[in-house]
């Protein structure tokens, strides 16, 4: 487990930082408090939760580096030696009491603490590429999938006529459905999906996407409500889970401002070392609970990309934070000591 005095720090950023944000999103003019009251009006309203990825657990552990990544990055995290960790495993959306479907995209935040107090935060997802490419895109695209009370699924009519608006999430569905989901988390493959830029020591500044790429198979889903994450939990109190971070390297021609296009498979990787997660816990006070993964944290060396999913992800993210502190922190729906 870590240290007290190292959580905190990965803590502090977010309790030193409410900054309060007004600014707009895209030419639609969004706000990050319209998004959070869309997350509200689809899913419900969910005191204390995060408006996305609402239902989740911690996780601690370290990154060892290679070495490898300091040919693209000055970043520390890239120098040779050990990081400590600290993340949250989730299902996308806003319920914190979903029932879990291997058809849900999984996420793993992740916070890489520095000596001097400098942090690299990361959300990624199981996902082959995302699903929108703009800030208008992901909001629509919340209603279009809201769940009909009637029926108990999104309304087909409202989906078809979103997708006959945005081709490039029907290209990015057809995608993700050639690379189906693995049956666990501890076997997905989770992704930046948005591209960043490297500095290295020279100057020089690549394009990156990064992938964590796992060690080991998961262990079978179980039925019931927490299908996905009861596994998770037994198969971590059994031992480490373990990734190879690999870092692709992009072309001139890459597109960098557009999630929902993969880069060709050629690319060249670079393995720049090892995650391992040791301990696995309840979302409470004072763990990543309390952590906004907001993906423009970061060190020295690693630098944003055009894509406008960043501003608008780091924007809503701190709005959710700041919304759902101040609410009162109802008891966990999914409690890791409950599982046997």
């Amino acid at each position: 487990m870590l240290g007290a005095a190292v959580v905190g720090g990965f803590l502090a950023i977010d309790l030193g930082a409410l900054l309060y944000v007004n600014n707009s999103i895209g030419p639609a003019r969004l706000t990050p408090q319209e998004f959070l009251d869309a997350f509200e009006e689809v899913f419900g309203r969910q005191l204390g939760f995060r408006r996305n990825h609402a239902k989740g657990v911690v996780v601690e552990g370290y990154f060892d580096s290679n070495g490898n990544g300091r040919e693209l990055s000055k970043a520390a995290v890239f120098r040779p030696g050990r990081t400590p960790v600290i993340g949250r495993f989730s299902l996308s959306g806003g319920n914190p009491a979903v029932v879990d479907s291997p058809t849900i995209a999984r996420g793993l935040g992740l916070a890489f603490g520095f000596p001097g107090g400098q942090q690299w935060r990361t959300a990624m997802m199981n996902l082959y590429v995302f699903l929108d490419n703009s800030p208008q895109g992901f909001y629509a695209r919340m209603f279009a999938a809201k769940v009909v009370p009637a029926t108990g699924e999104p309304d087909p009519a409202a989906m078809s006529r979103f997708l006959a608006k945005h081709p490039e999430t029907a290209r990015a569905m057809a995608i993700n459905q050639a690379h189906p989901p693995t049956p666990g988390f501890a076997d997905s493959t989770y992704r930046s999906l948005v591209a960043f830029y490297f500095v290295n020591e020279s100057g020089t500044r690549t394009p990156v996407r990064w992938s964590l790429v796992p060690l080991q198979r998961a262990w079978p889903p179980s039925k019931g409500l927490n299908g996905l994450f009861s596994p998770l939990i037994r198969q971590m109190r059994a031992g480490p889970l373990r990734w190879r971070l690999m870092l692709t390297v992009g072309a001139p021609s890459d597109p960098v401002d557009d999630a929902t296009l993969p880069w060709p498979v050629d690319r060249r990787v670079v393995d720049a070392g090892q995650l391992t997660l040791t301990s696995i816990d309840t979302d409470r006070p004072g763990n990543a609970r309390d952590i906004n993964f907001d993906p423009l944290v970061l060190p020295e060396g690693i630098e944003p990309s055009e894509d406008p999913l960043l501003s608008t992800r780091s924007a809503v993210y701190g709005a959710s934070y700041r919304r759902r502190t101040g609410e009162p922190a109802l008891l966990p729906t999914l409690d890791v000591n409950e599982i046997i």
